[in-house]
């Protein structure tokens, strides 16, 4: 008899659905079950308002949650960069597989390059945390654009390029990889212009806490390396006092010699929408090798950015 199938519960959109479809595939490899995917409708996909309007912190999310305690499915798949940075007692990250890239794209008209745009170009995105680091570049190297909020999936946001409406739209990576659409990118936005969001091309795989069996079994995706990096951002990000909607960047990325890893450097920014002022600092330690280190390395930069100014930057600080 076969066993019965582990319920994913996923959102909607085509994105979602992508990338929750691999991580049933790779479940499906690892626990020999069957996968089924239960499609929730959360509020973010509902809502037309800005993110950083209905708060950002969680929209995607509390739905799969609210489904995962009622038992309703046995796991959830999240992209990381939506996850609150609190994590409630009743769930387990019981998997954070290995990191696809984290960097945002353009895909401008005319297959032009960020800085080929015209003078007075209109940029599209849903988050201040591109458009401060958009407008800080093009303050720093004369650039004219003009950086415009929309909302919408990869599709609709692809379209306002399409229709002549935008000249160019900012989107991750990782998201255009996961649904086949990667060779539309006109340019790949070097981590030195602007930072991804934290968790940014990163999934994350939650069940309930007291399921040990099911989190052993999830855990056989979790790449160590990608926890650390992850676990480092979001805890610059809470020690901010920040949302997920908030104008603030981080990477942690390892730093090698050979091909022995040495260290892991941690980088963060946040700044004014308008690009007219940011705080960006770095800080380089040893590779995590736990919990605990990889919160501290976040924890100790964002007291170096707190001191030097970084709360006033980020509008109303989250609660």
């Amino acid at each position: 008899m076969s066993e019965k199938a582990l319920r994913l519960g996923t959102r909607r959109s085509k994105l979602a659905m992508a990338q929750s479809g691999q991580v049933a595939d790779a479940v499906s490899q690892v626990t020999g079950r069957p996968v089924e995917l239960v499609e929730i409708t959360t509020y973010g996909d509902v809502s037309r308002e800005q993110l950083a309007q209905i708060g950002g912190t969680g929209v995607f999310v509390t739905a799969l949650r609210d489904a995962l305690l009622r038992g309703e499915v046995d796991f959830a798949v999240h992209s990381l960069k939506d996850l609150p940075t609190a994590q409630p007692e009743e769930l387990s990250l019981a998997a954070i597989p290995q990191r696809e890239d984290p960097r945002d794209v353009i895909v401008a008209r005319d297959a032009l390059k960020f800085t080929d745009l015209p003078r007075g170009a209109r940029i599209g995105t849903g988050s201040p945390r591109r458009m401060a680091q958009l407008n800080a570049y093009a303050r720093a190297h004369g650039l004219d654009i003009e950086t415009v909020a929309i909302r919408g999936n990869v599709d609709t946001r692809i379209r306002y390029v399409h229709d002549g409406e935008l000249d160019a739209v900012v989107l991750a990576a990782a998201g255009l990889n996961r649904i086949g659409r990667i060779e539309e990118v006109t340019d790949f936005l070097s981590v030195d212009t602007v930072l991804p969001a934290p968790g940014q091309g990163a999934l994350a795989i939650e069940c309930a806490a007291d399921n040990a069996d099911l989190i052993a079994a999830l855990g056989e995706l979790d790449d160590p390396f990608t926890r650390a990096a992850v676990t480092a951002e979001r805890s610059l990000l809470a020690a901010l006092e920040a949302g997920c909607s908030a104008p603030v960047g981080a990477l942690a990325d390892l730093l090698a010699d050979g091909h022995v890893v040495k260290e892991m450097r941690l980088r963060g920014i946040v700044g004014t929408t308008d690009g007219s002022r940011t705080v960006q600092l770095s800080t380089t330690g040893p590779v995590p090798e736990t919990y605990d280190q990889a919160m501290a390395l976040g924890r100790e930069l964002a007291a170096e950015m707190l001191a030097q100014g970084a709360a006033g930057l980020m509008g109303e600080r989250a609660q």
